[in-house]
């Protein structure tokens, strides 16, 4: 039987994050090379998981434009939107999933985005309760962002070359707002 029939399951993807103080909701995602963190304040009830592509830094948001990949930016903005939601900082306990290395001849982007999370963690002084990073294949990751309970499936080889093309797939920005540039005189 399905532990999750009686909740609700939110699916988060490549570039996004999710903060929930529902207890019947169970966050998921498939991550390859990418890494998702997981925290939580277990007094406050709330917690949230991200999904970032790549490690990051201020100098590739700026380069880049598409902050929504990078870890230092979806970092933040879980942190924040866990304070927003009632947590303290110094209650928050966290956990670190992903970063495979899922194609042999590429740099191994995953053990820097897993790296990067666990170094993010330690300087901003969130205790890492668990973690399971590395490996050759991807995983698929549930996380109930209340009790903090977390379970992962193996993905198979075929699996994991599929969770390998979604990454490499590139990014959509998202639309710019239409600007009037028109000049009407009076």
């Amino acid at each position: 039987m399905n532990e999750v029939v009686a909740g609700r399951r939110v699916h988060i993807i490549q570039g996004e994050y999710k903060v929930i103080s529902d207890p019947d909701v169970v966050l998921s995602t498939i991550l390859g090379s990418c890494v998702a963190a997981c925290l939580r304040d277990p007094v406050a009830g709330v917690g949230g998981m991200n999904h970032f592509l790549l490690p990051g830094s201020a100098t590739s948001l700026a380069s880049s434009g598409d902050a929504t990949r990078y870890g230092v930016h979806l970092m933040e903005l879980l942190i924040n939107g866990l304070l927003k939601k009632g947590a303290r900082r110094d209650r928050l306990e966290a956990k670190v999933f992903g970063g495979a290395k899922t194609i042999a001849s590429f740099s191994n982007v995953g053990e820097q985005n897993a790296a990067f999370a666990m170094q993010f963690l330690k300087d901003e002084g969130i205790r890492v309760v668990g973690s399971s990073t590395g490996g050759e294949f991807g995983r698929k990751l549930e996380f109930w962002p209340v009790s903090g309970r977390a379970r992962q499936y193996p993905l198979t080889g075929a699996e994991t070359q599929r969770t390998v093309a979604l990454e490499q797939r590139p990014v959509r920005p998202a639309p710019k707002p239409v600007v009037d540039d028109s000049i009407e005189f009076f």
